[in-house]
């Protein structure tokens, strides 16, 4: 299916506007996300084998996680598990709707396998996303993998104000999602990448924490916030009051970041019981090239991804599970196109791994090959799990 993807239908694709051929596409698979025979008809081709792990709490059937930029309007949330993927990553999210830069705004770098895209964080708005997302629970479409939401900040909203953003956004989306990513990395918000530094991030944790605590009141006026449970407003009557475990948060960082920013990041994991990190982002770098046409492609504004990528996001990998010797997870991302390139990730000390720029060129078989060549190595290595893997290029060189 792989070569048939390359071969035939990703030129007629490759044809075509690349954000014109994105949204058609999703169009299309959130109408069959509609259509129950259709959909499993689909999965009949491409859903991935089970290769499970279990992480923050959560069951994961397969490691192959559709990354964020994707699905940002949670469109087709049925689907991605009947094209194989262990997990998705909707968004990003802001609390604002907003249309995101002007197009066009996405380009292909083709003869290397790459992506330039400055979106913006085009989207609806969290409140829009959750009633979407709502729709699709009361369906009974709801996917059997875990689905993660990733946090933008709204483009008109100040970099002083950004925190209380996040926090509105994400106590829109807390009951509809099963973890969430802090994007403070993306390099198509003015002055977003400010929020990588130590104290600014802080402010937004400590304000999502606060929204995130196991306090809640169903059929009630109220949940999470501020004070203690005597401070807090006391439930109607018929309320009936419940506590829900915190859900997962973790912070997605830029691969442009030095080792010592990144430490600083990881200073914060601790004290505001960070889940884990996503490594990386798009990069604002460049590779050389003396091609005119790829010159061309990456003179343009915005984050650049694929497999120009791969060499530094694993290295960000790797230095993240040295510094925390394991102790926090990590989900790669970034030039991932094959179970190689996902092998390693997690050798390097991914737990999970992610891929947009990969599905693009590789089409809908990619994840489904990627778990199949990751049970093959599995087996070649003598390994009983995947998380015997993780970390192993750094644990058998020690």
């Amino acid at each position: 299916m792989s070569w048939f993807y390359r071969k035939l239908i990703r030129p007629a694709l490759f044809s075509l506007d690349s954000e014109e051929i994105h949204n058609r596409t999703l169009n299309a698979l959130g109408w069959l996300g509609r259509h129950d025979l259709l959909r499993e008809a689909l999965a009949s081709f491409f859903r991935a084998t089970d290769l499970p792990i279990e992480l923050f709490g959560l069951t994961f059937p397969n490691p192959v996680g559709l990354a964020a930029g994707m699905d940002k309007h949670a469109t087709a949330v049925p689907v991605w598990e009947a094209l194989g993927f262990g997990f998705i990553e909707l968004g990003g999210v802001t609390w604002h709707s907003q249309p995101g830069n002007p197009a066009p705004r996405m380009f292909r770098a083709v003869s290397d396998a790459a992506l330039v895209n400055r979106m913006g964080f085009n989207n609806p708005g969290a409140e829009a996303v959750a009633a979407r997302l709502a729709g699709w629970r009361s369906s009974r479409r709801w996917p059997n993998h875990p689905v993660g939401i990733n946090l933008g900040k709204s483009k008109g909203t100040p970099i002083g104000s950004a925190a209380e953003d996040y926090a509105n956004s994400f106590r829109a989306l807390l009951p509809h999602a099963d973890f969430f990513v802090v994007n403070v990395s993306s390099p198509n918000t003015p002055n977003l990448r400010q929020l990588q530094d130590k104290a600014a991030l802080d402010e937004i944790l400590a304000a999502l924490q606060e929204v995130n605590c196991p306090w809640s009141v169903v059929s009630g006026q109220w949940s999470g916030g501020r004070g203690t449970d005597e401070e807090r407003p006391a439930a109607p009557h018929s309320a009936l009051r419940t506590l829900h475990p915190a859900k997962p948060i973790l912070v997605k960082v830029a691969p442009d970041l030095s080792f010592e920013a990144l430490d600083e990041i990881l200073e914060l994991a601790g004290p505001r019981q960070l889940a884990g990190i996503v490594a990386t982002n798009t990069t604002i770098t460049r590779p050389a090239t003396r091609d005119p046409a790829l010159k061309r492609i990456y003179d343009e504004s915005g984050g650049l991804s694929g497999r120009p990528l791969r060499a530094r996001s694993t290295e960000i990998v790797r230095h993240l599970y040295r510094e925390t010797k394991g102790s926090l997870p990590i989900i790669g991302v970034g030039g991932i196109f094959d179970a190689r390139d996902a092998w390693e990730k997690i050798t390097a000390g991914a737990s999970l791994v992610q891929l947009y720029t990969g599905l693009v060129y590789e089409g809908p078989g990619v994840a489904k090959g990627i778990v199949k060549g990751l049970r093959q190595r599995l087996e070649e290595s003598g390994l009983g799990s995947l998380k015997e893997a993780v970390g192993m290029a750094l644990t058998r060189n020690a």
